[in-house]
């Protein structure tokens, strides 16, 4: 801005200067009146000035390049740096959407120097051209005809001077006869003849230099005349156009120096807007927020394993204790493997995947249909975006088939605005589309509601008690009840990432009371109904450790637990134990007990002494 500022000034400057100049000029005389004998210094001036304007356009016609070649480059660099469409996933955080922004900005910049290159080549450099090619012509054709009158003034003066010659010629002839006649007379030897023979040639001598004499006054006027009129009206006619002429090319280089600058100044404002959005574009980065959709993109839903419980080998039965440490180690790996490399989970596939397990269609980019290879939280968001996809085209396909048919109806109504076997076609492959759209709707769908039942499952107040309570129930059924936790070598694999997850009210994930059979928990559907029975047996003989008051209201919205009423006053039977979750009961108008767990975060305890 500085450097346009600058320009302008100097352009101003110039301007004044000549003005002053131009003021100082007018209370002289013209060039006729101070340049009469300078044609030649002023032939060169105005070449010189004329070459004075060719150079500037030669100027900004280089500067038109640059400003062109810029541009160019500023595009190529915007398309080099431009996100690859692999890359389009990280456009929602804000720091690569800050440089989108600032990759928009450098190209509107590059299109402003555009702009400014294609303003000087059509107004600027070419006004400049035509000027410059006018003032040459007119220049040549002043110059050609002060050369003629100057060739005018010559001739007149030549036969001025010839005339003056054959004057001077003829008075010294007739003088001389003059003498001759005056001598023969005056000489009494010369007989008359000889006299009127000096008299004849006096006279005739005579003549002559009286006619020579008249041709030179006649000359001389006419040399006179011309002259006065080549200096006073034809010479300074031309003095005045060579005058208007550098005048003209001086205003013109002013007028084109201050356009140049003008077609700066107008695209400076869409140039600081430019920079504005680049500023604007930095200061959108915020790295809370950036950091909290690392979160939600990569989020699994796994946490982390629970304490390993101790085993009392001398009461266990060696199979009981060699599946239960097999079942504890699985589990922990499988929680560690999906919560660091959730997107890289690859399955073994074992003997048994030859006869019970269905296959699973693999999509474009490598993962499963149902993306049951994903983490939980991955695959309800990878389903839920594909569900809406499918809602997006199917309400697109609804609509072109509406039109079809509309377009058939009227076909139907006027047959010479058209066939309608030839929207037939196009109707029947668009019913064919729509059907097929929402049979794999429905499809995933239902996978969408058998990842919801199997996170709903995990995130029952029972489950998690189970698996913090999984060596103790271990021991105390070592039956073989601890074995049916993995009976279900087919299921495994498959569900062995939604083993363990946050249940805590705040987290709002189970919204269902039960889970379908078969649905990969099958192995936790039956661990807790083997708790509930053991728990019903149990329900005599527990006592209650306190008593607990409600602080807020809470409905229950997982397995195992029970809704309360803010004040309500209930019984406490079991602590938390760090899941967040304490074990209440209070009295039903069956004369019975209702029993099951409640937020520990939603009471006030006050444990019995």
């Amino acid at each position: 801005m500085n450097c346009l500022f600058g320009y302008l000034n100097a352009a101003r400057s110039a301007y004044s200067t000549a003005t002053a100049l131009l003021d100082q000029h007018n209370n002289k005389e013209d060039w006729h009146v101070e340049f009469l004998d300078q044609n030649e210094n002023l032939s060169n001036h105005t070449n010189k000035g004329i070459d004075a304007l060719d150079k500037l356009c030669n100027l900004l016609r280089d500067r038109a390049a640059i400003e062109t070649e810029y541009a160019g480059k500023l595009r190529r660099l915007v398309k080099n740096y431009q996100p690859k469409k692999k890359e389009e996933e990280d456009n929602e955080f804000t720091s690569t959407q800050a440089i989108r922004n600032v990759l928009k900005e450098v190209g509107d910049l590059a299109g402003q120097r555009e702009v400014v290159s294609e303003t000087l080549l059509l107004q600027t450099i070419q006004g400049m051209t035509l000027l410059s090619k006018q003032l040459r012509e007119d220049r040549k054709r002043c110059l050609a005809e002060g050369g003629n009158l100057q060739q005018n003034l010559t001739t007149q003066l030549s036969s001025l001077d010839r005339a003056k010659r054959n004057y001077e010629k003829a008075y010294r002839d007739s003088e001389k006869a003059v003498d001759n006649y005056k001598k023969a007379d005056m000489d009494l030897n010369l007989s008359r003849a000889e006299v009127e023979r000096y008299k004849t040639i006096m006279t005739s001598k005579i003549q002559q230099s009286d006619d020579a004499k008249n041709e030179y006054a006649n000359q001389l006027q006419k040399t006179n005349n011309l002259q006065q009129q080549h200096f006073t009206i034809l010479l300074p006619a031309v003095f005045n156009r060579l005058q208007e002429l550098d005048e003209k090319r001086t205003r013109g280089i002013r007028e084109f120096i201050i356009g140049a600058a003008d077609v700066e100044s107008s695209v400076a404002p869409i140039i600081a807007r430019c920079m504005e959005g680049m500023v604007k574009a930095g200061e959108s980065i915020n790295e809370k927020e950036d950091s909290f959709k690392v979160i939600e993109r990569y989020q699994s839903g796994f946490t982390p394993p629970t304490d390993i419980p101790f085993e009392d080998l001398s009461k266990l039965d060696p199979d009981a204790v060699q599946d239960s440490t097999y079942s504890n180690s699985t589990s922990h790996l499988l929680t560690v493997k999906g919560t660091i490399s959730a997107n890289k989970i690859k399955k073994r596939v074992g003997i048994f995947s030859l006869f019970g397990s269905t296959k699973n269609s693999l999509t474009a980019d490598g993962q499963k249909e149902d993306f049951s290879d994903l983490p939980p939280n991955q695959r309800r968001k990878k389903l839920q975006a594909k569900i809406a996809e499918l809602q997006q085209k199917i309400a697109q396909e609804t609509n072109a088939r509406d039109g079809l048919m509309k377009m058939k109806i009227v076909y139907e109504a006027n047959s010479s605005l058209g066939n309608p076997m030839t929207v037939e076609g196009q109707l029947n492959e668009s019913e064919h589309k729509l059907e097929k759209l929402k049979i794999d709707l429905k499809k995933y769908q239902g996978y969408l509601d058998k990842a919801n039942q199997l996170q709903t499952a995990n995130n029952s107040p029972q489950a998690n008690r189970n698996q913090l309570q999984n060596g103790h129930r271990a021991s105390r059924h070592s039956n073989g009840s601890a074995d049916d936790h993995h009976d279900d070598g087919d299921d495994q694999p498959d569900d062995a990432g939604s083993l363990s997850s946050s249940a805590s009210p705040e987290s709002g994930l189970g919204t269902s009371h039960t889970s379908l059979p078969g649905s990969g928990q099958g192995s936790a559907n039956e661990n807790a109904i083997g708790e509930d029975a053991y728990y019903e047996t149990e329900v005599e003989t527990l006592q209650p450790l306190g008593t607990c008051r409600a602080l807020y209201p809470f409905e229950a919205t997982s397995e195992g637990s029970i809704p309360m009423n803010e004040g309500e006053e209930l019984q406490v039977i079991e602590i938390d134990q760090g899941d967040g979750w304490t074990r209440v009961r209070r009295a039903n108008n069956s004369n019975g007990w209702d029993e099951g767990f409640v937020p520990t975060s939603y009471i006030e305890c006050t444990l019995f002494a």
